[in-house]
């Protein structure tokens, strides 16, 4: 960090430094310069007249010399200050001197222009500016410098100067898409961020940043803009005592919406946003890695964690536009009670879910809200992501400060409750620089839910569904080990030292795993005596006998009133007997499709009709349908449950 009066293409920056060397060689300078430039006033005087415009020439140079020496001796290595008067501010010839001879780098430059009608009007949203006592400024040019001393004339201005990333330093660097979590053969590391050297005086009442958007770029994963942001956040969390430090931030993009949240924003003017951070919570977040690069949560984590109001925080999870998976939200419930934890257990569901089903999710634990659906406007109509917008809705359970999220395909098998002391978003790594949302820490908002609706039909979701969409809007997120979301999954390339490693990660009892995700065709989808992905050749790479086993042990301990609702239609059973069929015509080497089903849910049948065999005869024709298997079973005495305010 230097000492400087902001960077603009037009005015770019200086950045000086001043290490002990320099300051060494600064003070022998000094003194060299000294005994220089007093020698012309000690010529003799036969040699005055020949020498007369050697001399004017030597005090030309002296004067030149001595400005030099009082720009070094008075501009501080870390920021420079202007002392502004009542009658207004006047640039120093340091501030010149800086802008005159400097360079900027184009990444930081932002090329909004600064709309001074909207940072008055937010300047006189500060009530208690009479008690400033100092202004940051950061990533302003000269002339926007001069602007800021005549809308807070009475104060110190401290202007900083940050010294930027390496070019070397790439988002992928910060988010690399694997990092050797169990520090088999390196320990991961951060890429290191300059960082700002705090002034101990002033004291900082305001700090304001402009910030770069590049929108015909990927702006959000910006790193000049990211470092910012952060400079700005770690300026402000150095604040001592009580006083209140707001942060103003120029930018015709919003801000990282986890960083300074919305729920700190005071007043938004245009371009112009003004918070008053939790500087506690503040110093919290800037404890945790600069990206994805190192583990915010240790591999063997605590899991005995203090909570000072657990009745905040809550698992949550969502089933809309079909009830199959019912079954799985019931055994993901039983399998938290299981893990130890006594959090409040959250389900959000639609008017598609019946009363049926909802009086056996409300066995099972779960609190039932109703919302209603969000579609994704960029779906197709009957798509498997029409609706699943909807997990936004979580954004509104504003009762609760913290909510863990998890799909109600997972089972927990390890206490994760210390997750919550975790900000918003902490996951687990997908693919490239971005998350799975199976499992996120979530900060109940219900101006981010207003975030995440108002850009819905502008950005675009990189798989089409809301993990894509969150990971365009929650670019600075911190990484959980995948252990607390395990999926379930054989990759291609595994080798079978990996697979068989996978299979007693799997099994191990005690756990080892704190989460295993269930990808593909779901346990309560398939007969109890095989995982039956293994009749299907594409999804093979799901098929896990042993994990299988896992998710029926869960099911096993649950109360025999909710196990009915993991009974199979006989749509489903005509299905896996259809497939099994086919691995039998197949010849697939595994050998599943010879196992003699023993499930008792074969024989159990709750419809009107269930002779699936007799589904088999025309299964696959176009015009074939199970309309008589249609009929729920009839519904149990209708159940209150809330509903989410202004739905």
């Amino acid at each position: 960090m230097r000492a400087n009066t902001g960077a603009s293409p037009v005015e770019p920056r200086q950045r000086l430094s001043l290490t002990s060397d320099d300051a060494g060689k600064r003070k022998s300078f000094r003194s060299r310069v000294f005994k220089d430039s007093v020698k012309p006033f000690y010529i003799s005087s036969q040699d005055r007249n020949s020498s007369c415009k050697l001399s004017t020439y030597l005090v030309l140079v002296t004067i030149i010399i001595l400005g030099t020496l009082f720009t070094f001796l008075h501009s501080p290595a870390v920021y420079n200050t202007d002392h502004i008067s009542k009658e207004g501010s006047r640039t120093t010839f340091v501030d010149s001197w800086i802008r005159d001879t400097s360079t900027s780098d184009q990444r930081y430059i932002s090329h909004v222009d600064v709309n001074w009608d909207h940072i008055s009007e937010v300047i006189e949203k500060l009530t208690d500016q009479n008690e400033y006592q100092g202004i940051a400024l950061l990533n302003f040019n000269g002339s926007e410098i001069e602007q800021w001393s005549l809308f807070i004339p009475e104060i110190e201005h401290v202007i900083l100067n940050l010294d930027h990333v390496s070019n070397n330093i790439t988002w992928e660097s910060l988010y690399p898409e694997w990092i050797d979590e169990e520090e088999e053969f390196e320990v991961p590391t951060c890429p290191k961020l300059p960082k700002l050297q705090v002034p101990g005086k002033p004291r900082l009442d305001l700090i304001a940043v402009k910030l770069p958007c590049n929108k015909s770029g990927d702006w959000s994963r910006d790193v000049a803009r990211l470092h910012l942001q952060l400079s700005a956040a770690r300026l402000a969390a150095t604040a001592r005592g009580y006083h209140p430090v707001r942060v103003l931030l120029v930018t015709d993009c919003f801000p990282t919406p986890n960083l300074f949240t919305c729920k700190e924003l005071l007043v938004r003017e245009g371009d112009v946003w003004l918070y008053e951070p939790n500087l506690n919570m503040l110093r919290e977040k800037l404890q945790l890695p600069v990206g994805s690069c190192e583990l915010a949560v240790p591999l063997k984590a605590k899991e005995n964690w203090y909570s000072a109001d657990a009745r905040r925080e809550a698992y949550a999870t969502i089933l809309h536009s079909a009830h199959l998976y019912v079954c799985g939200a019931i055994a993901a419930a039983q399998s938290i009670r299981m893990a130890g934890s006594t959090r409040d257990l959250v389900i959000l569901v639609d008017d598609t879910i019946s009363e049926y089903h909802r009086g056996g999710l409300e066995a099972a634990g779960w609190k039932i809200r109703t919302i209603q659906r969000i579609r994704n406007p960029k779906a197709e109509r009957d798509a498997y992501n029409e609706w699943n917008y909807s997990k936004f809705r979580l954004w509104q359970l504003t009762d609760y400060d913290k909510i863990i999220f998890i799909d109600a395909d997972l089972l927990i098998l390890r206490n994760i409750d210390f997750l919550f002391e975790m900000p918003e978003i902490s996951a687990t790594g997908n693919n490239g620089s971005l998350f799975n949302s199976g499992v996120m820490v979530v900060e109940p908002s219900n101006c981010t839910f207003q975030l995440l609706m108002d850009h819905v039909d502008e950005i675009e979701s990189y798989n089409g569904g809301d993990q894509g969409y969150l990971n365009e809007i929650f670019t600075w997120w911190h990484r959980i080990p995948k252990h607390m979301n395990f999926l379930k999954h054989f990759w291609e390339g595994d080798e079978e030292e990996k697979k068989e490693r996978k299979t007693v990660l799997f099994g191990a009892d005690p756990p080892v795993l704190y989460v295993l995700h269930y990808l593909g065709l779901k346990p309560w989808l398939c007969f109890r005596d095989y995982d039956c992905n293994w009749n299907v050749d594409i999804l093979q790479e799901f098929a896990s006998d042993v994990a299988h086993k896992k998710w029926w042990k869960v099911h096993d301990a649950m109360p025999e009133n909710v196990q009915k609702y993991c009974l199979l239609r006989s749509k489903q059973k005509a299905a896996l007997e259809w497939d099994r069929r086919q691995a039998e015509k197949g010849n697939y080497t595994d050998g599943h499709w010879k196992i003699k089903i023993k499930d008792p849910r074969l024989e159990t049948c709750f419809e009107d009709f269930c002779f699936w065999e007799s589904m088999l005869w025309h299964w696959g024709e176009t015009n074939w349908t199970d309309n008589a298997t249609a009929a729920a079973p009839p519904p149990p005495p209708a159940i209150s449950t809330a509903s989410l305010s202004s739905l």
